[in-house]
């Protein structure tokens, strides 16, 4: 159902099929992706800004360049939309009966013109410095165009790129695309440079770039399509490393995305004329509650440091930094920097809270190693996305139970409840003995009181007392498990404990043993990745025993958009799949 058969578009099936408009129709094309950029996002949710304001550098790249020969690395991958429609893509945007045909970041197997799985920020000039390599080892002639959004600058690989890009004698042409933002505003002195050099049309003799040795153009107007045309044309078969240092607008085109650019980075589904959400937001969140008890800690006069890494916006704490500015530090795209000034912070007196995304957490995995875990510091943090989720394989956030529960002088709490939430908010920020890390629920809010006040030693709750199985639920999936005695009960008429572990680090040893006198086989439920986690632990504490477990989560794989309900019928996460398994192993015992 293509609701545009007279787009420009129609015709465009590879890049080469570009070299033959002139400017006004390159200028047509560039409405009209934009126009479907738009309707896509607006019906499933995506990327907005990222994408709006890249087209014209897309577009004169593929015009100018002969992909896939010549070659393209996009960091992050969330501004590829264009890239995608350009390579054979374009029925995932014109046809909103295959919008779930391409996915929202770079994907090697749909075309050859993506080289990479990328949703993290930071790697392309990395990536290409080693693609630039290999291709001098081979002898090979070809352009290597490194893409990095100005905000992706702030995380160290992104240095540690560059550093390595001035070391070649080849070709290598790093696109800095400059919107002025990251998700949020962007953060740190690096952006005051690159504001004097907007400021100065690139004149100015403070250049990072260079500094690091690099040749360097500046580029006024990204989203003038004649001057990136006549730009890439210069810099096309280089035979250094030269920066274009691209100043383009995020959101381009549509007023709303300009006006805004944080909320329109990444949008829900949203009516386009209107430009709000098409599903309204819930009455009570979970970030929401935590952001209140943090703001009636700093009022009692506990020191608390509100950290993140460049995600405000999902932890609700624009509302902190409003009323604190002074205890809020939002340290950009750098999830490294977060753990370890946290670390410094507690050491040296602070309560610092970092707020962290499942997935963008393990970029840091040396910091929570070396720095954390180590120092057994009171670093304080919430994990956000912790979930088996159906979205990228590039933004899974089904593995932090395996990566943290690896670490010693960690306590991983988590709760099934706001109230339990909070519980466990209060003693993480009172103690000073460890670093906790509290896994924020996902669902939809629970109401349910806690048990546990002081989780210096973990106390698991016996929500039910049953026999012959034990159903350990971990947070959010506490409503599964309750589905799941249930069933047992209609089913099997057999009366299953239900427990609530609390902790997905340290066990109750006590209830443990005693689980043994009245139960055969214990069962445990996870929102995350089962190698390396909670049922595992569990399953190494019986193995010695005559008790037999039976763990379910998700197996150690990357999903890659594919629906919820899809996931928990492979993953046998549904009540019914859970009873039938517990069936099948109670017969065979």
């Amino acid at each position: 159902m293509n609701l545009h058969p007279d787009y420009l578009l129609n015709d465009i099936n590879e890049p080469q099929d570009l070299k033959q408009l002139n400017l006004t129709q390159l200028q047509q094309l560039a409405t009209e992706m934009r126009q479907l950029v738009l309707e896509r996002d607006s019906a499933i949710g995506g990327h907005v800004g990222p994408n709006l304001g890249i087209m014209e550098v897309t577009l004169a790249f593929h015009y100018v360049f002969d992909s896939p020969h010549d070659k393209v690395i996009w960091d992050v991958s969330h501004q590829s939309y264009p890239h995608k429609m350009l390579t054979g893509r374009k029925l995932g945007f014109l046809d909103p009966d295959h919008y779930g045909d391409v996915t929202g970041f770079t994907a090697p197997e749909e075309s050859d013109h993506d080289f990479f799985e990328i949703g993290h920020t930071s790697t392309s000039v990395a990536l290409a410095v080693g693609m630039a390599q290999a291709r001098d080892m081979r002898g090979k002639q070809e352009n290597l165009v490194a893409v990095i959004g100005d905000g992706s600058l702030s995380g160290g690989l992104a240095f540690e790129g560059l550093n390595n890009a001035a070391k070649l004698h080849s070709n290598l042409i790093i696109v800095v695309n400059d919107n002025q933002n990251s998700i949020a505003p962007n953060q740190g002195g690096l952006y005051e440079g690159l504001a004097e050099l907007r400021k100065t049309a690139g004149q100015s003799a403070n250049n990072l770039f260079k500094f690091m040795g690099l040749d360097y153009r500046y580029v006024a107007d990204g989203n003038d399509l004649a001057t990136m045309i006549e730009t890439f044309r210069a810099v096309k078969d280089i035979d250094h490393p030269i920066v274009l240092h691209v100043v383009t607008q995020k959101g381009a085109g549509y007023a709303p995305a300009e006006a805004a650019p944080e909320r329109y980075h990444w949008r829900a589904p949203f009516d386009l004329t209107s430009g709000e959400d098409r599903q309204a937001a819930p009455q009570e969140s979970y970030s929401a509650a935590i952001i209140d008890e943090l703001l009636q800690q700093v009022e009692a006069g506990v020191p608390i440091a509100a950290i993140t890494a460049g995600i405000p916006g999902a932890f609700d704490l624009h509302r902190f930094e409003k009323q604190y500015p002074a205890h809020y530090f939002d340290v950009g795209i750098a999830e490294q920097m977060s753990v370890t000034s946290a670390v410094a912070m507690a050491q040296a007196g602070i309560r610092p809270v970092v707020f962290e995304s499942s997935t963008f957490l393990q970029r840091a995995y040396d910091q929570l190693v070396h720095d954390m875990a180590l120092n057994s510091v009171p670093v304080v943090m919430i994990v956000r996305g912790g979930t088996i989720s159906a979205g990228s394989a590039t933004h899974q956030g089904s593995f932090d139970i395996s990566y943290l529960s690896s670490l010693p002088n960690i306590e991983y709490l988590a709760p099934t409840s706001v109230e339990e939430m909070l519980s466990m908010l209060r003693w993480a920020i009172s103690q000073t003995e460890v670093p906790v890390v509290i896994r924020q629920p996902e669902k939809a809010v629970l109401h349910r009181p806690a048990t546990q006040t002081d989780y210096s030693n973990i106390d698991y709750e016996i929500a039910h007392q049953g026999s012959e199985v034990a159903v350990m639920a971990v947070g959010d999936f506490w409503t599964l498990g309750e589905e799941v005695v249930a069933q047992l009960k209609r089913k099997l008429n057999i009366d299953a404990s239900l427990i609530n572990p609390k902790s997905l680090t340290n066990i109750d040893r006590e209830d443990l043993h005693y689980l043994q006198e009245q139960h055969d086989l214990v069962v445990t439920l996870e929102d995350g990745n089962l190698s390396g986690g909670f049922g595992e632990m569990i399953a190494r504490y019986f193995g010695a025993t005559n008790i037999k477990t039976l763990n379910f989560g998700a197996p150690r794989e990357f999903a890659d958009n594919v629906p919820a309900e899809v996931l928990a019928e492979w993953y046998h996460l549904t009540p019914e799949q859970i009873v039938d398994d517990i069936e099948r192993v109670l017969h065979s015992m």
